[in-house]
């Protein structure tokens, strides 16, 4: 009777302990099932979140934003390969955000390997340093007419300038980042540093001339063209003079970086070669000592790239212009010619002076490729003398 008893109140326990089981059970199976199911859908739920992760970077990536006061709309950009191979050699967009120190030394690299990837079409970059508006310019869009391929074309303004030209023009778009210049300080070293550095960052550019509003060419393109490319020289006038104009300019405190046996004064129109602008845009520490040293009336344009070739690069320089201005008159600036004074035989009289100068160890006649200076009212009798003595 004991034994039936206890079997009853015992019972009840054991109908529980079933039940805790079957729910056990019931749990793990769900939670295989749920692994299973988890695992086949898995590919799927990846690429709808990689859809989602790339729908979202290229809305808000690619499309920029253009905002109003209602709503902001998406504008699709068309792809452009940022680390192409003729973007990075041949830049066409000469407006960026870098600033003076970062074009410089991004201007500064030099391939070490040697050979171009491309074929390589050495040019010549024609750089502008100018107050403002270029009045001779249809003289020089009738000068390039006709040798695209072969010229690049840099311009320095006022900061603030714009540079209205026609959408055909050579000169359009070839405005660099520029800052105002104050004549006879050291920034207008800096625009020419500025306009190398631009100009360096196409691997083609093989000559640099640096040119004002007032310049004019007085031949046509093939033959500065040839003149340039094959010269084994650049052409910075560097010279030494005992007279107040040269060694009197120069400063003591410039030692002993640079002595006055060193000191050179010449013409700020230049033309060089890469590798001599290079050097000039790598140079930090002689830019900075006449920054600090050569204040007017030291006029740091006259003095700072002949001083530092004819100290570093002697051998690489004609020690001449090929820029002819007048200088015949004694005054702080040479004269300006106006279109009364543009006649046949004075643009023959400055392209052959009757002097000889040195060309590639010989001697020649075309000494000067450019004239200076022009004023605006020269423009007309200029383009009527191109086919007839200049040459286009």
């Amino acid at each position: 009777m004991a034994r039936n008893r206890w079997d009853r109140e015992d019972a009840p326990e054991k109908h529980i302990g079933l039940l805790q089981l079957v729910q056990m059970l019931s749990l793990l199976v769900i939670f295989v099932a749920g692994i299973i199911i988890g695992i086949a859908t898995s590919p799927h739920i990846n690429r709808y979140f990689d859809s989602l992760a790339q729908l979202t970077f290229t809305n808000n990536i690619a499309s920029p934003k253009i905002s109003d006061d209602n709503c902001t709309i998406l504008r699709t950009c068309e792809k452009v390969d940022c680390l192409s191979m003729e973007g990075f050699v041949h830049p066409d967009n000469l407006t960026h955000r870098m600033t003076d120190d970062e074009v410089l030394w991004r201007a500064s690299l030099l391939p070490y390997k040697k050979g171009y990837p491309f074929d390589r079409v050495p040019k010549v970059a024609f750089m502008f340093l100018t107050r403002g508006p270029l009045p001779l310019l249809p003289l020089w869009e009738r000068f390039f007419r006709g040798h695209a391929g072969y010229f690049s074309i840099y311009v320095h303004t006022p900061e603030d300038y714009e540079l209205n030209v026609s959408t055909d023009s050579p000169f359009y778009g070839r405005k660099i980042p520029s800052k105002d210049v104050e004549w006879g300080s050291i920034s207008m070293v800096d625009a020419e540093k500025r306009l190398l550095a631009n100009a360096l960052l196409d691997f083609s550019n093989e000559r640099f001339v640096l040119l004002s509003e007032s310049c004019i060419p007085i031949y046509k393109f093939s033959i500065v063209y040839k003149y340039l490319i094959r010269s084994k020289h650049s052409f910075v006038e560097s010279y030494d003079a005992p007279t107040r104009y040269a060694r009197g300019r120069y400063n003591q405190k410039m030692l002993p970086d640079i002595h006055l046996y060193q000191w050179r004064k010449g013409s700020q129109w230049f033309e060089i070669q890469r590798d001599l602008a290079v050097y000039l845009v790598s140079d930090t520490k002689y830019h900075t000592i006449f920054k600090k040293y050569c204040r007017p009336a030291c006029y740091p344009d006259e003095h700072y790239i002949p001083t530092y070739l004819n100290m570093f690069h002697g051998s690489l320089n004609a020690n001449r212009t090929v820029t002819w201005v007048d200088w015949s008159i004694i005054a702080p600036h040479p004269p300006t010619y106006d279109g009364i004074d543009i006649t046949e035989g004075f643009i023959q009289s400055i392209r052959n002076k009757g002097n000889q100068c040195s060309y590639n160890s010989e001697m020649t006649s075309v000494c000067y490729l450019f004239a200076r200076k022009f004023a605006p009212s020269a423009l007309v009798p200029l383009l009527n003398q191109t086919s007839t003595v200049m040459g286009f």
